[in-house]
């Protein structure tokens, strides 16, 4: 399912046979001597824009070019849960401080509470956020999951899937929807763990764990298609540049930058797991007379099985410490710089929101117990939510 006919290139850069296909006024030379009087009397014109590594590569499952329909349903089903969450928080009814009013139910949060113009966390939490008390002690294991495919707003929700639909397409056209969906889930999954070890109090949501998963595979896959590419260097600086630049935007307040680094570790390993293609020799070599070479050189599987056995490793250890409750943070004095660094400007106090509140006849009188500070309102009966709206507003 979703297979097409036509061949496709490496996802980065040029192929050794490209560059040299390209050196020599784009003659794509022949595959082997016996092809070379059949190919000679054919027109040219369309194979002569494909590299001899493609034409060498048909016929090999890992060299097929797929149509691209996971990546698409994903930003779907993304997008669906977050309308999904907007129904559910209904701010004009549970809050009534909302933005954008003109959107009914679906308006937004106050962006005191949530600048990111979404629903409130009560709601995302409701919803299947990462809780990690929920998860530890109320064995709502599940969270690990959901929480992948929730989004804080309409920000978040717009970066992510722009970032997976640019990155996404052109990694599931190339290998299939089988594995990049495989690479997309369990790096989420992975950047769950992560994240639930080291930030205790606060509800992680998005899609970023997995997103920064798809770009620490298309790393590892330079590495264990070492032998296909031409332009190494220049890839893996363009790529460890993007990462760097990204994961530096993560020690701001308010992002989930473990989410990130479990998420990027996870996709890393997995990619020379999953990712995996025979060597330039194999492809070469294949068809023509006298012995083949093996179909993946002694690297790759080297890479293969350590990758494997640290992946398989990494999530017992991280899941067996999750459910025993360990907190991350206990064992690694300086890792929660990893998530945030604390300026003049900004504080990285990620402890969640908590007051104390007096209800006389229609006056609510509430403080946050994080910063002292207090405050009246007159209201007759809110609700939970809007008094965890003004509790958060009041501890910002």
């Amino acid at each position: 399912m979703g297979e097409k006919d036509s061949e496709t290139a490496p996802i980065w850069g040029k192929t050794r046979e490209r560059e040299r296909s390209n050196n020599n006024n784009n003659n794509i030379q022949p595959m082997d001597l016996e092809s070379s009087s059949s190919v000679s009397g054919q027109q040219r014109s369309l194979t002569q824009s494909r590299s001899s590594y493609e034409e060498r590569g048909r016929g090999v499952k890992e060299f097929r070019s797929w149509f691209p329909w996971l990546i698409p349903c994903f930003v779907v089903a993304n997008v669906a849960v977050f309308v999904i969450t907007m129904y559910v928080n209904n701010c004009p009814k549970k809050s009534g401080d909302c933005f954008a009013d003109f959107l009914g139910r679906f308006s937004f949060q106050n962006t005191r509470e949530n600048p990111l113009l979404g629903p409130s966390s009560l709601t995302l939490q409701t919803m299947g956020g990462l809780d990690v008390k929920k998860v530890v002690k109320g064995d709502e294991g599940w969270r690990l999951l959901s929480c992948n495919w929730l989004h804080g707003g309409v920000v978040h929700l717009l970066m992510n899937m722009l970032t997976l639909l640019f990155i996404g397409i052109r990694m599931e056209r190339e290998f299939g929807f089988i594995r990049i969906g495989l690479l997309y889930l369990i790096s989420g999954f992975g950047g769950s763990i992560l994240s639930a070890l080291f930030l205790r109090s606060n509800i992680s949501v998005g899609a970023s764990g997995a997103v920064f998963g798809l770009l620490g595979g298309m790393l590892s896959e330079i590495f264990i298609n070492w032998t296909i590419y031409s332009n190494k260097v220049v890839t893996i600086v363009t790529l460890v540049l993007i990462v760097a630049v990204n994961l530096g935007l993560g020690v701001l307040p308010g992002v989930d930058n473990f989410a990130h680094i479990g998420g990027f570790a996870t996709g890393f390993l997995l990619g020379f797991v999953l990712l995996i293609r025979p060597h330039y020799g194999w492809i070469n070599q294949r068809n023509g007379p006298g012995a083949k070479p093996h179909r993946f050189k002694i690297y790759q599987g080297i890479l293969w099985t350590i990758s494997l056995l640290i992946l398989v490793a990494g999530f017992i250890v991280g899941l067996i410490s999750l459910f025993n409750n360990v907190d991350g943070n206990e064992h690694c004095s300086w890792c929660h710089y990893l998530s945030c660094v604390p300026t003049s400007k900004w504080s990285c106090n990620r402890e969640p929101a908590s007051c104390t509140t007096t209800q006389l006849g229609n006056q609510l009188s509430m403080t946050c117990l994080r910063n002292g500070k207090s405050a009246s309102y007159i209201l007759a009966n809110p609700s939970d939510s809007r008094i965890n709206s003004l509790c958060v507003q009041l501890c910002r």
